[in-house]
C-alpha cells in the first residue's frame, strides 16, 4: 500500500481532525459524493477513527441518522440499503487473505459502495479508483487525515472547515 500513497502523493489532501465531530463532518461530506461502484479504503492503526468515520459515512449515505451500525470485526462484512445502492462495510482485520473475499460477496458488493477497513488485506484486489483515507493519531490526540483518489470529485469538495490545513 505504501507504493499507492507514493504514486498519488501529489493529489493527496491532508488535514488535522481536531476531534470526533470533525471526523463525523468529513465522513458526512464525503458521503454526498459517493456513488455506486465506489470503494473507500480506510487505513490507520487501531483506535485511529476508522470505525467512527465508517459509522458516520453509512448514516449519511443511507440517510438514516440513527442507523444501527455494528462493527463488522467478527462478521467481516455488514451491508446496508441506501436510496442509491447497497453499501457494504468490510472490516478485513481478521481476513486470512484476499482469496476469502469471494465467499464474503466482494464482487457483488463492488456493484454498490464498499467501505473497507484494513484494505492492505485486499492485496492485488485494491481498487485503483478508490478514495483512500489514512488516519494517524498525533501525540496530542488529534488525528492527521490524508485523502487521495477521487481527484475530480475532491476538487469540488470544500473540506476547509473539516480540520486544520485542509
Amino acid at each position: 500500500m505504501a507504493g499507492q500513497w507514493t504514486e498519488k502523493a501529489k493529489m493527496a489532501r491532508e488535514m488535522i481532525l481536531q476531534d470526533e465531530y470533525a471526523t463525523i463532518k468529513l465522513a458526512t461530506k464525503l458521503a454526498e459524493y459517493a456513488q455506486a461502484g465506489d470503494a473507500i479504503l480506510l487505513s490507520g492503526p487501531l483506535g485511529a477513527g476508522k470505525s467512527l468515520f465508517a459509522r458516520a459515512f453509512l448514516r449519511a449515505f443511507c440517510q438514516e441518522p440513527n442507523l444501527e451500525v455494528p462493527s463488522p470485526t467478527y462478521t467481516l462484512v455488514q451491508s446496508y440499503e441506501s436510496p442509491l445502492c447497497i453499501v457494504s462495510h468490510f472490516d478485513l482485520w481478521r481476513l486470512g487473505g484476499p482469496d476469502e473475499l469471494e465467499e464474503l460477496g466482494w464482487d457483488e458488493a463492488r456493484e454498490g459502495v464498499v467501505l473497507v477497513e484494513w484494505p492492505q488485506k485486499l492485496e492485488d484486489l485494491l481498487p485503483e479508483d478508490a478514495l483512500n483515507l489514512e488516519i494517524h493519531v498525533l501525540a496530542d490526540g488529534q488525528r492527521q487525515a490524508r485523502l487521495s483518489g477521487w481527484e475530480e470529485r475532491l476538487k469540488k469538495v470544500d473540506i476547509a472547515g473539516y480540520g486544520i490545513g485542509a
